[in-house]
Parts: C-alpha cells; sequence; structure tokens
C-alpha cells in the first residue's frame, strides 16, 4: 500500500500554496512486458493459487483435454497455471490464424474468461487488443473497425438485448458469402478477414444457418491445444522481442478536452509500460495480495475492466470472479458470498443495485455474511458520503477507495487509500499516483493556488502513446512546457487543496451561477441525506437571471413522498443556499423518463440530463414553486 508517510514525504511534509505535485518515486516502475512479468512475477509466485472463477461458464468451456478447474464441477475455475495453460493455447491458435505482431485484434463481449485469455495472448505475441464497447450501434462499430484497422474481431452474438451478428449481417449483407479463415470480403469493412465468434448462447449455429452466415470461425475451433505445435517457438521468439514501449491496447474515448463537447471516437493508444505500472499502482492503493477476491460488478467499461479489474488483481496473485456476463446484483451478492470476495469495483449505480439486492434479501429473512468485504474502486463517478456510509455499515467495504483517471492516462492518475480520512475519501479522488505529476492551470497555462479551480493536467509514465493515426488531436491535448515535460491535458477542472487532494469536476459538469461554480457531487451528497431519495443527479439548467441554475433528477424510494420542495431544502440546511436546486425532476413520474439514462458502465449521462432539463425546463415541469430568489439563493 502506498503509506500515508510516503506521500507526506513528497509534499515535504508542508502545506501546499500552488495546486503542483509530484508523486513519490518509490518503488521503482516496472520495465516488463506483458508476458515477461506473467512468469516471473506472476506464475512463479502463484502458480497453484486461484486465477479467474467464471461462474457462468461450464467447467471446460473451451472443450481441450480434461483439466482440474480446481476441483469445481459446477463452473469455470482456474488457478494460474491452469490461466497460463488456456493463454498459451490460445496464443498459439492466434499465430495459427495467421495473427502477426501489430496486427488490431477486436473484441466485443461482457465479462467471460474469452475475454481475460485475449488480454494476455495478444500481448504475448505482439497483436493489438482492440475494446469495444457493446453499447455501440451498428454503424458505430463498423466506423471504430475501420478506424484503426481491425482484421480480426472476435464477438458474442448476443448481450442483453442487442444481436451482433444479426445487425452485422444485416448491415453488411454480402458477409453472408465471404469465405472463413481469413478471406472474408466485405467493402465496407476492408481490413476484416476473420471473424471469431464465442458462442455465449449455445444457439448460434441453428441461428447462423437461419442467417445464411457462413463466415464465422468457431472460438474453439482456432484453440490450439498441442504444445510441441510449431507455434510454440514463434510464441516465444516473438515474446522475447517484445519492447515495453509497444502498444498492446486500443481504447475508444469520445473525450474533446477543452471545447465541452464530444465527437467521433479517438483510439488511445496504450502500452505494456502504461497499463503494467498503473495496475501495480491502483493495487498498492487498495492493498491488494494473492490473499484477495474481487468480485467484477463492472461489465462493459473496458479500461477498469482491464487495468483496475483483472490486471490490478492478477499483477498481486489475486483471483478475479465474474459473477455473471453483464451487471447482474442477485448474481454479484451469490459470488460475494459464495466465492468468499474481499473486493469489490464499480460504479455508484452498481453499488446501489448490490445494496438493493442485499436490503432485499435480508428482508426476506436471509442470512447474508459480507464479513469478509473490505475493498475495492468507486471509479467512473463520485461517489456520495451518504453511499459510502452505506457501503460500510451494510457490505464492510471499509476500505473502499476513489480514483480520478481518464483513458489517455491509463487510466488512473490520483486515488484515495484507506488511511485516508472518509471525508477525503469521498470529496475527493485522492492524491497523485507515485511516478506522476499534476498541476492545476488557468487558460493562460499557469499553476493556479491551492483552493482555485483549475484545468488538471498530468504528465508521467501513464501518458498514452498518442491517439491512433491522429496527430493533430494528440499535439491538440499532449503539449510540452518550457522545461520539456509533456503534459495530458484532461478538459476537466478540479481544486486541490494544501495537502494535496483532488476534488475533480467534468468541466462541461460543473454548474456556473451567477459567475460561481458549484459542484454537483456536493450537492448529490447533500441530497442523499434525506432518507426518502434513493438516486440523484445534478445538472446545469439555463436559467435567464443566473445563466444556470441547480437541477436535480431525483428516484425515491419505495413509498416515499418527498415533495420537490423537500429535496430543496435538505440542499439549503446543508450547504449555502445558492446550491438548492430551482429544479426537481422526479424520475418516472409526471410524465419523466422511467429511469436515469446511463450508459453501457453504469454511469449517468449527464449530457443527456441537460437536454432532458433543457426541455422540460422550457415547458415549466420541474419548478420549485417557492418565490422569488436573492443574490445569495435565498426566498423572499
Amino acid at each position: 500500500m502506498l503509506k500515508r508517510r510516503t506521500i507526506l514525504k513528497y509534499l515535504g511534509k508542508r502545506h501546499l500554496t500552488w495546486s503542483s505535485v509530484k508523486g513519490a518515486l518509490e518503488p521503482p516502475l516496472v520495465s516488463s512486458t506483458f508476458p515477461r512479468y506473467f512468469k516471473a512475477e506472476i506464475l512463479q509466485r502463484h502458480s497453484t493459487r486461484p486465477a479467474l472463477v467464471s461462474r457462468n461458464e461450464s467447467a471446460r468451456a473451451h472443450g481441450g483435454p480434461a483439466s482440474h478447474n480446481m476441483g469445481v464441477t459446477s463452473h469455470l475455475a482456474w488457478s494460474f497455471s491452469e490461466f497460463d495453460s488456456h493463454i498459451n493455447a490460445l496464443a498459439r491458435g492466434l499465430l495459427r490464424l495467421g495473427v502477426k505482431k501489430g496486427d488490431r485484434v477486436g473484441v466485443l463481449m461482457g465479462n467471460n474468461s474469452a475475454y481475460a485469455m485475449l488480454q494476455w495472448a495478444c500481448a504475448s505475441i505482439g497483436a493489438i487488443l482492440v475494446t469495444i464497447n457493446p453499447a455501440y450501434r451498428i454503424q458505430e462499430l463498423a466506423n471504430v473497425l475501420n478506424l484503426v484497422g481491425v482484421s480480426h474481431l472476435f464477438i458474442v452474438p448476443r448481450i442483453r438485448t442487442s444481436s451482433y451478428l444479426e445487425a452485422l449481417v444485416d448491415k453488411f449483407p454480402d458477409l453472408r458469402s465471404s469465405p472463413s479463415g481469413g478471406h472474408i470480403q466485405e467493402p465496407s469493412l476492408p481490413e476484416l478477414r476473420n471473424l471469431i465468434v464465442v458462442d455465449n448462447t449455445g444457439q448460434f449455429q441453428y441461428e447462423a444457418e437461419r442467417l445464411r452466415f457462413k463466415s464465422w470461425i468457431d472460438w474453439r475451433e482456432i484453440i490450439v491445444w498441442d504444445e510441441s505445435a510449431s507455434e510454440a517457438q514463434l510464441q516465444q521468439a516473438i515474446s522475447g522481442s517484445l519492447c515495453k514501449d509497444d502498444v498492446i491496447n486500443l481504447q475508444f474515448t469520445r473525450q474533446v478536452p477543452n471545447d465541452g463537447t464530444t465527437g467521433a471516437p479517438k483510439a488511445v493508444s496504450l502500452t505494456h509500460f502504461n497499463l503494467l505500472n498503473n495496475a501495480l499502482s491502483i493495487a498498492r492503493c487498495m492493498s491488494l495480495s494473492e490473499k484477495d477476491v474481487l468480485c467484477m460488478l463492472n461489465t462493459v467499461n473496458s479500461l477498469p475492466r482491464l487495468v483496475l479489474g483483472n490486471l490490478a488483481a492478477w499483477s498481486h496473485g489475486a483471483c478475479i470472479v465474474y459473477p455473471s456476463e453483464i451487471f447482474n446484483p442477485p448474481a454479484i451478492v451469490d459470488a460475494v458470498v459464495q466465492e468468499r470476495c474481499t473486493a469489490l469495483h464499480g460504479v455508484p449505480t452498481h453499488f446501489l443495485g448490490v445494496l438493493a439486492e442485499v436490503e432485499r434479501r435480508r428482508a426476506a429473512g436471509e442470512t447474508l455474511d459480507m464479513r469478509q468485504l473490505r475493498t475495492g474502486i468507486a471509479a467512473g463517478s463520485p461517489i456520495p458520503i451518504e453511499l459510502m456510509k452505506q457501503l460500510i455499515a451494510k457490505l464492510n467495504l471499509v476500505d473502499l477507495t476513489n480514483a480520478y483517471g481518464m483513458t489517455e492516462t491509463s487510466p488512473v492518475s490520483f486515488q484515495t487509500t484507506p488511511a485516508d480520512p472518509i471525508v477525503k475519501r469521498v470529496e475527493t479522488v485522492g492524491r497523485v499516483q507515485p511516478h506522476v505529476q499534476a498541476k492545476l492551470v488557468d487558460k493562460t497555462g499557469s499553476i493556479v493556488p491551492v483552493g482555485t479551480p483549475g484545468e488538471i493536467c498530468v504528465a508521467g509514465y501513464l501518458l498514452q502513446k498518442g491517439y491512433w493515426g491522429d496527430e493533430d488531436q494528440t499535439r491538440a491535448v499532449m503539449r510540452r512546457d518550457a522545461d520539456g515535460t509533456l503534459w495530458m491535458h484532461t478538459g476537466d477542472e478540479g481544486v486541490m487543496d494544501e495537502e494535496g487532494y483532488l476534488r475533480s469536476n467534468r468541466i462541461k459538469d460543473i454548474i456556473i451561477r451567477g459567475g460561481e461554480n458549484l459542484f454537483p457531487i456536493q450537492i448529490e451528497n447533500a441530497i442523499l441525506t434525506n432518507p426518502g431519495i434513493e438516486e440523484v443527479a445534478v445538472v446545469a439548467v439555463p436559467d435567464d437571471i443566473y445563466g444556470e441554475v441547480v437541477g436535480a433528477w431525483v428516484v425515491r424510494r419505495a413509498g416515499s413522498s418527498v415533495r420537490r420542495e423537500d429535496v430543496r431544502e435538505t440542499v439549503r440546511h446543508a450547504m449555502n443556499p445558492q446550491n438548492a436546486p430551482a429544479w426537481v425532476f422526479f424520475v418516472g413520474e409526471d410524465g419523466m423518463q422511467s429511469e436515469l439514462p446511463k450508459t453501457a458502465s453504469g454511469k449517468v449521462m449527464k449530457h443527456v440530463l441537460r437536454e432532458w432539463s433543457r426541455e422540460l425546463a422550457a415547458k415549466g415541469v420541474g419548478l420549485v414553486k417557492i418565490g422569488r430568489y436573492t443574490e445569495a439563493g435565498d426566498v423572499i
């Protein structure tokens, strides 16, 4: 764990006056590639320990020779040694399929062992894993495949109501007649050569016949179990030639820093060095060890799954548990209890779902032993303090951490630790990680004093290599200062305190009321102290007088009769009155949408809420009718 005294050391044991920090220089960075680290640090130390439990997959999901499967018959359960055998069998299969060093290998699937295997197998032969968001529509999928030139696509037939292969065939009918085995010929997907199906339905063979779709390859057919195959030597040769700075992963982001908009997806290029060191640093903040068992709540947000989840755990010999392919609170609770999980990762929405399931079961008289839980990461969205209190009281997540980062920084640059006071773990994203520099700057690029908002800029080993094929956009956000230090300009605003703790906000999420910056997470924390409210999202609503005022989207608890005026009063009693919502929208009521709009990874889509708020406010829907406001926000 990154000890508190170590953090204080880099601050020089003095309070900061300017918003500029440098992380500790210990422990040193690791220069290994993925395959070297796996062999030398993971397999050597933990070969017999549990590595992966996938509760929704059969014990022999991939065929091949009989395996021990940790003595489990009901579902897949691998030790690190068995995991290694599957990784190498897949790597040999990829080479036989024609995958070459530098090839882009697309992956579109939820949590399963195939994804876990691909993460390591691609890295071992120098292929670049391209993780694709399952929430993409078919044209978005085609666009990102072409953007980076994916030549081999690994895909499941269906997740939830999305039928990917049927949509592909409908959109690109030439796929039906294309031969398989590296010979796909679809003019709209010129680089695509192989389409490999990981059948998560058990029925795709029949579905393919109905669709007259012949160009697919069964995942199980490409795996080469023969350890003496010629591809084994080729794998070793390629693995030995790899460099820590080779790109091994592409992640898509829509963020366009500083202009407050979103554009076409850009592919963030990440290396062995980026990802491995970030995972190690994340795990140290949680004090992960080989004794830990991490239950993955987040399924489709690819970088948190790959780094914060899989890689952070495995780099320390900890076990990963996939309760289900997609987010499923009943399956998660079952997994936590039965697999004795010690850690949970997710965003606030995920934790709320798990809490609701726990409360439902306990109300029904079920005894749930959650005492082994202790840590995890709440990432992607700030975690409200009331939710943190519930997670500690009801799930025993006493060491839950909070983190800040972005895809372009591998992703985590700031993180709290269990040693931090709880108020710091909910109101801030912690302090800067080791070997990372950070500063907050104004519009002129000058560092701002502590307590003053500024754009978050980050430097160090964790910076992406650049946006794939987009040098102009790379130069726009990654710039060197007068000393030659390369900085990522995140487009996010933060406020740093004198101890180096950071409060972060997406710049477009901050509410500027009459020239004053209001921070949604603080308002959300206040609103959630009302026992009648289960979930809330705060956004800006246009206003003729103040420019913007506070709008709150509220999910009532079952049976609650909380009124708009109650929501406003809750904030007025907890904070300065200008933070009190002028508009309150009750989700699922009065013609409102039935639920908060969320990304596939569970984060609330505030840009959608801003648009809905603008439309509703124009109709006068949601106004808290309590009189006129003074400049301070009080009622007169």
